[in-house]
């Protein structure tokens, strides 16, 4: 039934004027659907909703950065594991790379054994001096370790005697190869 606006009188569902005061029904219907209600906004909803999009965002933004801390750390390890499948390996007459690490915070550490280096008999601080100038050197200057230039990746060298017996590290930081 479609009641009019006017008399409050019931009439048939196609009907276009009101039969008892002869109200236009239709001009009535068009009005009903124009005039709709008003709703209240819910402040906190919209700013909770808000709040949520903006956690999402910022969250799905850590999540997918080239590289985060996380997964630079997760490069470093994967990069030190393959450089492992190939050692202890020779990189001179007097140097071998026995392994390497990912130690946190961005660091990739070499650890050397000098073969015919006995402690007692090597000038410790002049060998440390001569080897710094060149890793730094290697280190600014080789394309191989861009990624490393580019990520501020903190190296270090790790120096033993052919006994096994620790003689310096060297460590060469972002701030240096710059």
């Amino acid at each position: 039934m479609n009641k009019c606006n006017e008399c409050g009188n019931d009439n048939a569902d196609n009907s276009k004027y009101c039969s008892n005061c002869g109200n236009d029904l239709l001009k009535q219907k068009d009005e009903h659907f124009l005039q709709k209600p008003i709703k209240k906004v819910n402040y906190k909803k919209v700013i909770g909703m808000t709040v949520g999009v903006i956690a999402l965002y910022i969250a799905y933004f850590l999540i997918h950065q080239p590289f985060n801390a996380h997964d630079l750390d997760k490069v470093l390890i994967k990069t030190s594991s393959e450089i492992n499948k190939s050692c202890p390996i020779m990189i001179d007459s007097v140097t071998r790379l026995d392994n390497t690490t990912a130690l946190p915070s961005k660091i990739l550490q070499y650890n050397y054994t000098l073969i015919s280096m006995e402690k007692e008999k090597v000038d410790i601080i002049e060998l440390r001096s001569y080897l710094e100038q060149k890793i730094i050197n290697n280190v600014r200057t080789n394309p191989d370790l861009k990624f490393f230039r580019d990520n501020k990746v903190k190296t270090n060298y790790y120096y033993k005697d052919k006994e096994g017996i620790y003689l310096f590290t060297i460590s060469v930081t972002p701030e240096q190869y710059k």
